[in-house]
């Protein structure tokens, strides 16, 4: 059997797109990985208010207490702004865009594993978007991922899921934070019908016509917490299992990951080949 550079086995899922899983249950977070963070900073005027003249977006609904929100404005950057208060704020900081047309979110991990190890965080972010994805639209749509986090809704682009490390981080040690992201395109902007660019999609012209941002945000944040909760508890299995039935690439081979360094691994033909997080 395969195995990863600190002897733990690859993960190997079914060969073939397999039953699309059901969500997990999302109960409150206990363990390591997220602690409660101080509350709102900004001093006024407050980058995180809608801008003049638009419609108000409302708070997120009520999460577990691991959280603290910390909403931008429209056109703000989640990703960066959870980075930037990282070292300041610690685990919990969930930094996300007050927007009507697209959820973007980024929440601050302290893991307790090594670098390469901890990249497994990814795939609990996505695990995570399509259980609430699945909680709230149609059943018989298809969402599935390209890897790593290219979020497939139908088939076409819908959003990414991202994992941001330390600078110089190296892959043998414990990073101070992880900030793991989600985007998801809510409803389509550009100038055009829908299908007319068929690799691009939102999700309100799929059937999630009714899901709004705080909502998709919060339930992310909700399922991502039981997603690490279960990976602290039963290690990474059923993590990457989960995530393998959602897998588009190379669907009629047989698929791994490698728990130590969050490598997708590939048999096919007697030939193995692997492909990291990034090209």
């Amino acid at each position: 059997m395969p195995v990863g550079a600190a002897g733990l086995p690859v993960q190997w899922g079914r060969v073939g797109k397999g039953a699309r899983p059901p969500p997990a249950r999302a109960p409150g977070c206990r363990g390591a990985w997220a602690r409660r963070a101080a509350a709102h900073i900004c001093a006024p005027p407050c980058p995180c208010d809608p801008p003049d003249g638009a419609a108000p977006i409302s708070d997120l609904p009520p999460l577990p207490t691991v959280f603290a929100s910390f909403p931008l404005r429209e056109g703000g950057d989640a990703m960066a702004r959870a980075q930037a208060l990282a070292p300041e704020r610690g685990a919990g900081l969930l930094a996300w865009v007050r927007s009507s047309v697209r959820a973007e979110a980024a929440v601050v991990l302290e893991p307790e594993l090594p670098l390469a190890a901890a990249r497994l965080a990814l795939l609990a972010g996505a695990n995570a978007l399509a259980d609430a994805l699945a909680a709230e639209g149609p059943p018989e749509i298809p969402v599935q991922f390209a890897w790593p986090g290219i979020l497939l809704v139908n088939g076409a682009r819908c959003g990414v899921v991202r994992l941001a490390a330390p600078p110089g981080t190296a892959e043998d040690a414990v990073p101070d934070w992880l900030v793991l992201g989600m985007e998801a395109r809510v409803t389509l902007t550009l100038p055009m019908e829908p299908g007319e660019v068929p690799d691009l999609t939102g999700l309100a012209e799929e059937g999630w016509e009714g899901l709004s941002v705080p909502d998709l945000t919060a339930g992310w944040a909700r399922h991502l917490m039981a997603a690490l909760d279960d990976w602290q508890a039963r290690g990474p299995k059923r993590l990457i299992e989960r995530y393998l039935a959602r897998l588009l690439d190379a669907s009629d081979a047989r698929r791994g990951v490698d728990p130590n360094t969050c490598e997708l691994v590939i048999e096919r033909d007697g030939a193995t080949s692997r492909r990291g997080l990034t090209p």
